[in-house]
């Protein structure tokens, strides 16, 4: 048997078993590489190649710079932001969304700005009273065509670009991709602007992702934290005035439990190292205690707060909350606990205790299961503590941290980060994945994410995916199966035009990539396009970019990427549902691939 037959064997195993969906797509992938290794078809470096090369290594960076967008809450600022300035107008909030969503795509990749976006939409969607399947398919579409405004919006665009270098072509730059995805945007915008509404079923989701953009406000109502919570003024006689923050001991009173100490001058909590006349200490317990405190140390009692005053002395930058439940057979259980006791680490405070929803009363509570703690503490100490089998977290601290506190600690340093990464790529000054890596260890080393954050930030079924699937592209290549396809592909458009060539691709990408991954599409078809190129004489660059169009139009099923499927349950979407607003995308889609990319990339 050739290798052209065990290639196109492999091929359309490699498509039926997407298709069928019984196996895992990395299980897939991987096999792919050991049967052309084993068939004969690859040796054994072209079968591993794949997991060395510069695009995977980059792709693999582009989640961790990523992440560190998310963790610092940088795009839930962006997300709040878009709400406060919609206002009512059906109009403006969806060419603010989907503007947002498309420039956050082309910075972060498809999958990390609807992922990041998705919860505000449907808060966006609910205070607006609009049913979300109005607003989440139009989001996702708009991710699709943002992906193609800079390099790093999706890995198809990678791939592209690697394959232009290796082909010895004039390279894609950061930002060529733009001239495809302006006018993509631009028509996704307007179709749905115009014709979403009656494209578009009116219907809401049975689960909704949870709104923690307000989370410090319900859980004061939920454990009455205004309860028994005072505000002590620093006075200008007190001999707190120029101490040390650490100065504050509460050992002499019992019943008191420090919380935290606000800036005089409103600014949150004090970030200085030492304290000054005005600044509030504030502390939680027994009114007399307080009152004791107040007198010997020469402090003045601050006016209750208001609720989202209270909030951010509770809830910051720096320190937060979080309720946490009693399992069965926790060892907790028959320990006792009491409001302003910190835990066994020393770096957790006990704020309140509950049992069945009520307050079990004054002094100390013995645990029973099901019980429920709030716990205050810094985030660093809320992530390293709450990892622990004896309690169950009701709302992950590093979930509520990316909606509740926007522009949190780090966010300053990861937008440098990010815009130095784009720099580099924009001018070329190293190669890309170099840029990659370099903001991918900047973001560590500043410590805007953590090395355990890092690992988990990585979408390895993707990266594997790539890594174990170039090797059949160098397959496809080598056997001379590529050769094969496109001289059919040529003798099927004749020479009609390069025109008919690019709708041929178009054509094979797209309903390909309706089925299965649109990675693995443009993996299988980059080759067969260039060997087309080759065959009637005409340049690839046109054919690399009409190709990366045509893979970012995954519209019709809720199968085609991650990001259509992420959307269908909280929007309440029906598989038939994609197809009506996508097949005006597809259109328009297959206009730019067509017409528009060769007038900028010529044959």
């Amino acid at each position: 048997m050739s290798d052209v037959t065990i290639t196109f064997a492999i091929v359309a195993a490699i498509v039926v078993l997407f298709i069928w969906d019984r196996f895992p797509v990395i299980l897939v992938a991987i096999g792919t590489s050991l049967a052309l290794y084993f068939t004969g078809v690859t040796t054994l470096d072209e079968s591993l190649r794949g997991f060395g090369d510069p695009a995977v290594l980059f792709i693999a960076a582009l989640f961790v710079v990523s992440a560190g967008l998310e963790v610092t809450g940088v795009t839930a600022w962006a997300g709040q932001t878009l709400i406060a300035r919609a206002g009512g107008s059906r109009t403006r909030l969806l060419l603010m969304m989907m503007s947002l969503v498309a420039v956050l795509t082309a910075l972060i990749s498809v999958n990390g700005a609807v992922a990041a976006l998705l919860p505000v939409v449907v808060v966006a969607a609910v205070r607006l009273k609009r049913p979300p399947s109005q607003l989440l398919m139009p989001l996702v579409f708009a991710s699709h065509a943002g992906s193609m405004l800079a390099l790093m919006g999706t890995p198809v665009n990678l791939l592209v670009a690697e394959a232009a270098d290796y082909h010895g072509m004039a390279p894609f730059r950061v930002f060529s991709f733009a001239l495809a995805g302006l006018p993509l945007i631009i028509g996704t915008m307007a179709i749905v602007v115009l014709f979403g509404e009656r494209l578009l079923p009116m219907r809401s989701g049975r689960s909704l992702p949870s709104d923690l953009s307000q989370h410090a406000r319900t859980l004061i109502e939920q454990y009455r934290l205004e309860d028994g919570l005072f505000q002590l003024r620093i006075r200008a006689s007190s001999p707190y005035v120029g101490a040390s923050i650490h100065a504050v001991n509460l050992r002499e009173y019992a019943g008191l439990a420090f919380v935290s100490v606000l800036s005089g001058d409103g600014t949150g909590p004090v970030r200085r190292q030492t304290l000054a006349e005005g600044d509030l200490i504030v502390v939680r317990g027994d009114a007399d205690d307080a009152g004791a405190l107040a007198t010997a140390m020469h402090l003045s009692f601050q006016p209750p707060d208001t609720p989202a005053d209270m909030a951010e002395s509770l809830f910051n930058r720096d320190s937060g909350l979080a309720e946490v439940i009693v399992p069965p057979r926790s060892e907790l259980i028959g320990q006792a606990v009491f409001p302003g006791m910190t835990t066994p680490s020393g770096d957790l405070l006990v704020l309140a205790v509950q049992r069945r929803g009520e307050d079990p009363g004054p002094g100390e509570t013995v645990l029973a299961q099901g019980d429920t703690l709030l716990l205050m503490g810094t985030w660093d100490a809320l992530d390293r503590h709450l990892d622990d089998p004896d309690v169950l977290v009701v709302d992950s601290p590093e979930v509520v941290r990316r909606q509740a506190i926007p522009m949190g600690r780090g966010a300053a340093t990861a937008i440098a980060i990010m815009v130095g990464m784009v720099v580099l790529l924009a001018t070329n000054l190293v190669p890309s994945v170099l840029a990659g890596l370099l903001a991918a260890f900047a973001m560590v080393a500043f410590n805007v994410v953590s090395v355990d954050q890092a690992y988990r930030s990585i979408n390895w079924t993707t990266v594997i995916l790539i890594g174990a699937m170039i090797p059949l592209s160098t397959a496809m290549t080598n056997s001379g199966a590529a050769n094969l396809l496109a001289d059919g592909l040529v003798s099927l458009v004749g020479d009609r035009s390069p025109y008919a060539l690019l709708a041929g691709l178009f054509v094979l990408t797209a309903v390909l990539g309706q089925l299965i991954s649109n990675t693995a599409t443009a993996l299988i078809i980059i080759p067969i396009g260039l060997a087309a190129a080759e065959t009637l004489h005409v340049s690839g660059r046109p054919v690399l970019m009409s190709l990366t169009v045509a893979a970012a139009a995954a519209f019709l099923t809720p199968v085609a990427t991650p990001v259509n499927l992420m959307v269908m349950a909280p929007a309440g979407y029906k598989f038939g549902d994609y197809w009506k607003l996508g097949l005006p995308m597809m259109i328009l889609f297959f206009l730019v691939a067509v017409f528009w990319v060769p007038l900028f990339w010529h044959f």
